[in-house]
């Protein structure tokens, strides 16, 4: 064979390489045979050897090897030559898995090889080798050449990405091909400039179906390629799009020994997902939860509580056993008896214990967090670290960092339980685990920030109608109450607190936060009194009622009132229409109504009408598609809000009299023929029908004139958006009859605003589904549309003829009428 081999040699060459054929044995380092054509252990050799210098991903096993030979540096520069495309295929093999393993030594061993110009594009060209052995030694000196820094930027010139990327899409390709490639794009991820590279080619979706390979090897590259290009947030999105979170949430779960580095990778990616809110959320889907890093010295400060009987986390207490174990088993299992149904807990409170117990010991250990974890983050990132936990446990140790004495950490772990109240379970854990008790408790804190973060993480919370309840059960409304009268609580807390206020209100919550005990005694109370005051009529439960309504004034006095009127003044939209519906709720009371009128909310409340008089105005000139959507949709909430106060207030005479009834009805009127949204429109036209009512303006702009301006822009408008969004045939039934009462009245102006609002195409389709009455109502109302010659070419557009001349042939019923409509036609 040598002979043959040298032959195939250049004849300038052909002695040194029957010299280097002899001598090859020698000069190789000294590996293993397994790794002659670049298996996976001989990669990971690589990788180890070249790490050392300090390049190349993270988290790679350090084995330097110092096999490199000196003898062998001097044959490289005819290693390389036979590399080239003159040469024999079976020659460029040899030489290829011989600079291979010299590669193996380490740094210096791939600075040798790289000295030699055009290098990088010979290895890059036997990619396509049709010889497996020569194609994986090749991937492999690709590998060990790009873990190098300085190297990959050459390696990129000469078209290494497209080549290797090439080569993984092969459907011949070996598993060790694929782990070599796999890791030489897990080099190229480390640069940023480069990831743009790997993101645009269809790489992606490949390499996120390895994650799903038996070979554990493969996975652990595909990890790490994922890791960094999760470090650029643009490529979040198509992360996400090519469904990396369930992928990397199973492999974080995994328990395995072998799967170290494979969860490293799985959870810096998800933490660097988690920074956006929805793919968040996608991830607390999956069953994790992200927790702040607050060092271990911070847990130094919990202070378990001292031995009583236990309570679950949430503060209810565990019921003693009936019947207690003669050894002592029943106060060992926590006082609970699994044979009794009814004091069985739920899932909900046996999962807050257990990562109660779990979190609880570990602290007690000093075990909760390793002072090494999170180093692997990088750049800004190492100022607010994070790790990635179940939901048990991760739920458990932030309401655990919430008892500590670290104010940063304290800020982080109430801003987290924000961020992850997502879900209804997940509010409903946090309750159970006992949340909200601290977090209320944390309002009253000395430093800014935690009660500005204990504020998001109620008001994220307060989603929940349970959250409500237990903050009234905790007395938790007084302390609210106070927050909002305190006229140094910034503004960012002010509107969290006051959300918070106006979602407990829409929930029909009571203002009385009386001790459990307390409600009790008054619900037998009020029992007893129902069963002794039967014969005469009156009932206890009246009696319960002045208690809280006087509890209620008592918490929302004159102080409270006026510090919301005064942030009603000053507050953004979005703020206006959270307020506005607190003083909304307290204006059923007569003695909230008069402080109302004390503190000028009716001046208030006119000039939110102003503004929004002039947003309308706006909103009808041509600029209207430059406003912000945002904006918009905020002044029409913070109007809708202040216009259903105002219709509250105006059942008390002492407001009405306060107020300028002429210039409200002027603004609301202007509003209503704006371009406000119907939402807003419906309480306008309520609003208007009321105070003119209240404020006997019929002698002053007469009855017929509000109504038929409440008609054309408000009603009308209402009936033909019911024909056009709504999938009951019933409804749009019933809209077609009620427009055809207002149409029959004669005015005019009521069948132009029925044209002008687009009601044409939704009647001609009703033609075609209608009968009866419906059909009926639709040509009565088509034939007073044709009367003005201005509506024949809607009415013909929208293909009203042939359905016409249907109905005539089939002389259906009303066919007489369709007659009629047709010949006013221009047909």
């Amino acid at each position: 064979m040598l002979p043959a081999v040298a032959a195939h040699l250049p004849r300038h060459h052909h002695h040194l390489g029957r010299r280097f054929l002899l001598r090859r044995h020698s000069l190789l380092p000294a590996t293993p045979a397994k790794a002659s054509c670049g298996a996976g252990r001989a990669g990971r050799l690589l990788l180890a050897g070249a790490f050392a210098s300090g390049d190349g991903p993270p988290g790679q096993d350090v084995e330097y090897s110092a096999s490199a030979t000196s003898s062998g540096s001097a044959y490289l520069g005819l290693f390389v030559r036979l590399l080239g495309l003159d040469n024999d295929a079976r020659d460029r093999e040899h030489a290829v898995c011989t600079l291979y393993q010299y590669s193996l030594g380490g740094r210096k061993s791939l600075d040798e090889i790289m000295q030699f110009p055009g290098c990088i594009v010979l290895v890059i060209s036997l990619l396509k080798s049709e010889s497996t052995r020569a194609c994986e030694a090749a991937a492999g000196l690709l590998r060990n050449i790009t873990s190098v820094s300085i190297y990959r930027k050459m390696a990129i010139e000469s078209g290494a990405i497209e080549e290797t990327i090439s080569l993984l899409c092969k459907s011949t390709i070996t598993p060790e091909m694929m782990e070599q490639c796999l890791c030489t794009i897990w080099n190229f991820s480390i640069d940023e400039n480069w990831r743009y590279k790997i993101m645009r080619s269809d790489v992606l979706t490949k390499v996120v179906s390895y994650l799903d390979e038996e070979d554990i090897k493969v996975k652990e590259a595909a990890g790490g390629i994922i890791s960094n290009l999760a470090l650029s947030s643009s490529n979040h999105g198509a992360l996400v799009e090519a469904g990396v979170i369930p992928k990397l949430v199973h492999l974080l779960q995994t328990k395995e020994d072998d799967y170290k580095i494979i969860r490293k990778e799985a959870r810096s990616s998800l933490i660097l997902l988690a920074c956006d809110d929805y793919y968040h959320s996608l991830i607390i889907e999956e069953g994790l939860v992200r927790v702040p890093l607050v060092g271990s010295a911070a847990y130094k400060a919990f202070k378990p509580l001292p031995h009583s009987w236990p309570s679950f986390p949430d503060g209810s207490e565990i019921q003693r056993s009936s019947r207690p174990s003669k050894y002592g088993a029943t106060e060992l299992l926590l006082g609970l008896s699994v044979n009794e149904q009814d004091t069985k807990p739920d899932e909900a409170k046996i999962n807050a214990m257990i990562g109660r117990s779990n979190q609880q010991f570990l602290a007690r250990v000093g075990a909760i967090e390793l002072d090494d974890e999170g180093n692997e983050q990088s750049g800004s990132e190492k100022n607010d670290l994070y790790t990635i936990l179940p939901w048990v446990d991760g739920v458990a140790r932030l309401v655990l960092i919430l008892g500590l004495e670290d104010v940063s950490a304290i800020k982080k772990a109430a801003r987290a339980i924000g961020d992850a109240s997502t879900s209804e379970h997940m509010r409903a854990s946090f309750k159970e685990a006992g949340a909200v008790k601290p977090l209320l408790q944390l309002l009253k804190h000395n430093d800014i920030p935690v009660r500005e973060a204990a504020a998001y993480a109620l008001e994220k919370l307060s989603v929940s109608s349970t959250i409500c309840q237990k903050i009234k059960a905790e007395g938790g409304l007084e302390l609210l109450v106070n927050t909002v009268k305190d006229p140094h609580t910034p503004v960012k807390q002010l509107e969290k607190i006051i959300s918070v206020l106006s979602r407990m209100f829409d929930m029909g919550i009571s203002m009385v936060a009386a001790p459990e005990s307390y409600a009790r005694e008054n619900a037998m109370s009020a029992e007893r009194n129902i069963q002794g005051d039967t014969a005469s009529g009156n009932s206890g439960i009246s009696h319960t009622f002045v208690n809280q309504e006087m509890a209620s004034e008592m918490i929302l006095d004159f102080d409270a009132i006026s510090r919301l009127t005064k942030v009603l003044k000053e507050a953004s939209p979005s703020l206006q229409a959270k307020v506005c519906c607190v003083l909304e709720h307290l204006a059923a009371s007569e003695q909230h109504a008069t402080s109302m009128t004390a503190t000028c909310t009716g001046s208030v409340i006119e000039t939110i009408l102003e503004i929004g008089v002039i947003h309308g105005t706006r909103a009808d000139s041509e600029d209207f598609d430059n406003r912000s959507s945002v904006a918009t949709e905020e002044v029409s909430q913070a109007v809708s809000a202040a216009v259903r106060l105002l219709t509250k207030l105006l059942n008390f005479d002492l407001f009405v009299r306060s107020i300028n009834t002429e210039k409200f009805t002027s603004l609301l009127r202007r509003m209503l023929k704006s371009s406000f949204p119907l939402q807003s429109k419906d309480w306008l036209a309520a609003c208007l029908v009321k105070l003119e009512s209240r404020a006997g303006l019929s002698g002053n702009h007469g009855m017929s004139s509000i109504d038929m301006e409440i008609t054309i822009y408000q009603t009308i408008p209402r009936l033909v958006e019911r024909m056009m969004t709504s999938f009951s045939f019933e409804n749009k039934r019933s809209a077609v009859i009620e427009l055809n009462k207002i149409i029959s009245s004669g005015v005019l102006e009521y069948t132009r605003a029925l044209a002008d609002t687009g009601g044409i195409f939704p009647l001609v389709k009703m033609l075609e589904e209608g009968d009866g009455d419906a059909l009926e109502a639709t040509l009565a109302i088509l034939y007073n549309l044709s009367m003005d010659p201005e509506n024949h070419p809607a009415i013909i557009a929208a293909g009203a003829v042939p359905l016409l001349k249907r109905i005539i042939l089939a002389e259906a019923p009303h066919w007489t009428s369709a007659i009629q409509l047709l010949r006013t036609l221009p047909v």
